[in-house]
């Protein structure tokens, strides 16, 4: 006996399935069909299901599947080629998307609420504005990826390539940040408070007015870039300003070494 959970799910992956075999049909079409195949499931098909008639349109090229607004709810997506997809404001929140290749995606505005992203491929994949709180990113590429003002409070993004990514304005408080690489990273303006980030990779990082109080296991940020606005936890501030040389009015580079200059920092 197929419980109605059960159904609600089978229908979800179905969708997910049915939007990468046919992008171009109707967002009604393959909702009903996901829907009525799902209902019948028990059952041994005598004849095609009726609303799937409607799916039958041709399949444009990769780079022009326009999933934009999409239903993906919890849909199965492991594995998928979205590269180049346009899914700005789609709905994949719960969406199985693991190691899923999403590489320049247009994913600006989706909902990916606790979607499995883990090893996903998303390098300069657009991320503006869309929500990412509770996924789970751990081992995920997002080399050069844009998140500009993305929510990814509570995100998992442990072992994470953010390498070159801008996050500016995202939220990532209490994420999970650890061995994360943010090498080069844009963080202006961030707010990482009580963020783990054990192991984090933060050299030469924009950290201009970013919030990192209450950060877990911050190592100095050698290279990183920061001002008056930034807000360092408590035990590294006094480190960073005897570490720092100020490159232009009120903005300030962490040197590496191991004698600072106290005499170059004026705050």
């Amino acid at each position: 006996m197929v419980t109605d959970a059960q159904r609600a799910e089978h229908a979800a992956r179905l969708r997910g399935l049915l939007y990468l075999a046919c992008p171009d049909a109707p967002a009604t079409a393959i909702t009903a069909t996901a829907e009525a195949i799902a209902e019948n499931a028990e059952e041994t098909p005598q004849e095609p299901v009726p609303p799937a008639a409607q799916l039958s349109r041709p399949k444009p090229p990769l780079d022009e599947l326009n999933l934009n607004g999409a239903d993906l709810r919890g849909a199965g997506l492991a594995n998928a080629d979205l590269n180049g997809a346009d899914l700005r404001g789609a709905d994949l929140n719960g969406a199985d998307l693991r190691a899923a290749y999403l590489n320049g995606a247009y994913l600006n505005g989706a909902d990916l609420g606790g979607a499995h992203l883990n090893g996903a491929k998303l390098t300069t994949a657009h991320l503006n504005g869309a929500h990412l709180n509770g996924a789970q990113l751990d081992r995920a590429i997002l080399y050069r990826a844009i998140l500009k003002a993305a929510d990814l409070n509570g995100a998992d993004l442990n072992g994470a390539d953010l390498t070159r990514a801008n996050l500016t304005e995202a939220d990532l408080t209490r994420a999970d940040l650890r061995g994360a690489k943010l090498t080069e990273a844009d963080l202006a303006r961030v707010d990482l408070s009580d963020a783990d980030l054990t192991d984090a990779k933060l050299t030469d990082a924009d950290l201009k007015g970013a919030r990192l109080t209450g950060v877990v296991n911050m190592h100095l940020p050698v290279g990183a870039i920061w001002d008056l606005h930034t807000r360092w936890p408590a035990g590294l501030a006094s480190v960073v300003i005897e570490r720092s040389d100020e490159v232009s009015p009120g903005v300030y580079r962490v040197r590496g070494g191991q004698s600072p200059d106290r005499s170059t920092v004026r705050v």
